[in-house]
């Protein structure tokens, strides 16, 4: 039982680790957006990186896990 115990806890720091790749994802498209329109063409420049490396992150760990896995919105 303690082998069991062991997988679900390791199952449950993975899910977490998820939601908050998930919930980076969100903050990262959301900055980068506001960021690539208020700014010079540098940061136009690191803001589409960051944008599309957040596409990816969500695409990997979904749009909304992060939201319902810490019940941000009721």
């Amino acid at each position: 039982m303690v082998f069991f115990d062991y997988f679900e806890e390791l199952l449950g720091g993975v899910e977490c680790f998820i939601a908050v790749g998930s919930l980076i994802g969100l903050l990262g498209v959301f900055i980068g957006a506001l960021l690539f329109l208020g700014g010079g063409k540098r940061v136009r420049y690191h803001m589409l990186g960051i944008i599309i490396v957040s596409f990816m992150l969500l695409s990997v760990c979904g749009f909304d896990t992060g939201i319902k896995y810490f019940r941000l919105f009721r």
